[in-house]
């Protein structure tokens, strides 16, 4: 296995797997695991031929969550805004990005799955937002509430206590759940399914999302439709309906 504190694989079919690679440590978010992932995250950003991204750990644990040593020999109080690498957050991505968590994730490895756009679980898996039981705080999770019903959540954040990837997909916080060694596979096909639609439709797509979740109905609304001119000025949105009269299958050129 590399040295390298995140693995970067970069696939022909436009999907980037980045993998955390400190198994030893759980796959925490140390110092050179954090600058692994800002920079594995923009290099996918940058790469126009790469069109979605999934997360996952090495070993047996998706991510335990920050570096506990490291806040100790630190006297850590308030993190730094950029210190963790945050996808749509402290990281500026446009496009749709997949967690594939293998196994616990915790603290952190919650918050880094959580802010992907989707989410497949590995039966094994289970996740945590342990802040409560060691000090410290999650302001991260607030974003939950847009997802999870709030009695869930305030149990969740209030006990600490971990999930299993069951209940995980009951709440909606998975999208699937897969066997763990056909965890990858399932990751695979969801963002095949994302690469069969047109790169601006997507992206039109994924901004609607987030507008109506940020916004109120008439203000998301009026967003939406600015977010998708783009996409309806395309050729991409000639070439669709064309190609479906013509019962082929379209050749989308993102432009």
């Amino acid at each position: 296995m590399s040295d390298d504190a995140v693995l970067f694989d970069t696939r022909p079919d436009g999907i980037a797997v980045l993998t955390l690679n400190r198994p030893g440590t759980r796959n925490c978010l140390a110092k050179d695991v954090r600058d692994g992932l800002f920079t594995a995250w923009e290099r996918f950003e940058r790469d126009p031929a790469l069109r979605v991204a999934i997360l996952t750990g090495a070993g047996r644990t998706f991510c335990a969550g920050g570096d506990l040593k490291e806040m100790v020999a630190t006297g850590m109080g308030v993190p730094p805004r950029d210190m963790f690498p945050v996808p749509y957050d402290t990281i500026e991505l446009s496009k749709p990005t997949i967690a594939a968590v293998n196994g616990p994730a915790f603290a952190g490895g919650w918050m880094i799955a959580q802010a992907c756009d989707l989410c497949v679980a590995a039966s094994t898996a289970t996740f945590a937002v342990t802040e409560v039981k060691v000090g410290r705080s999650s302001p991260w999770a607030s974003p939950l509430i847009h997802m999870i019903p709030q009695r869930v959540m305030m149990e969740i954040l209030l006990t600490g206590k971990p999930i299993d990837a069951r209940r995980a997909y009951e709440i909606g916080l998975v999208n699937r759940i897969a066997e763990p060694e056909h965890l990858l596979d399932t990751a695979l096909d969801l963002a095949r399914d994302i690469l069969a639609g047109a790169p601006l439709s997507v992206r039109a797509a994924r901004e609607t999302v987030m507008l109506a979740t940020e916004m109120g109905r008439s203000a998301a609304l009026q967003a939406a439709r600015h977010a998708s001119t783009h996409c309806y000025e395309s050729a991409d949105a000639q070439e669709g309906p064309r190609a479906f009269a013509e019962k082929r299958r379209p050749e989308w050129t993102g432009r």
